[in-house]
């Protein structure tokens, strides 16, 4: 980052706890040998990892698991030209074990579209990454007032 472009590098505990305070993020994948971007709803676990759930039979987890995927959430203020945005980046992988499926049936994320085989996806948090922007401008480049 330069200094002064009007953003501010976010460490790994910040990035943790603004992910923490949004329900819907963007899971970042290979299908087919190009990049597909969906909108998903998440939570992170105790362990700080990012756990989504969806249909065991869909798409998205047989493309997903085993792989390394990039997971971003962000939250924007269009009027005061704020926000910040948090990308995780690791390796994606369903959730087998049946204790801990359990368990994630009880605290996990709840789906929004629910599904008759619900499975539970895991991305392991290795980098971690964010940046908010701060010192929002207008259109034209002027500095809104704080």
């Amino acid at each position: 980052m330069y200094a002064n472009d009007g953003f501010r590098e976010l460490d790994r505990q910040e990035c943790m706890l603004l992910l923490a305070k949004v329900p819907v993020g963007r899971i970042v994948y290979t299908r087919q040998a190009l990049p597909a971007v969906l909108p998903v709803n998440f939570c992170l676990d105790r362990d700080g990892a990012v756990l989504l759930r969806t249909s065991a039979v869909s798409g998205l987890v047989s493309a997903i698991d085993g792989s390394v995927v990039a997971f971003e959430a962000d939250d924007v203020d269009a009027a005061s030209h704020s926000g910040w945005s948090v990308v995780v980046t690791g390796a994606a992988a369903l959730v087998t074990d049946p204790n801990e499926h359990a368990r994630l049936l009880r605290t996990g994320p709840r789906s929004w579209v629910p599904s008759t085989q619900e499975a539970f996806v895991r991305i392991d948090p290795e980098l971690v990454t964010g940046r908010e922007l701060v010192g929002g401008r207008s259109l034209y480049g002027v500095q809104l007032p704080s």
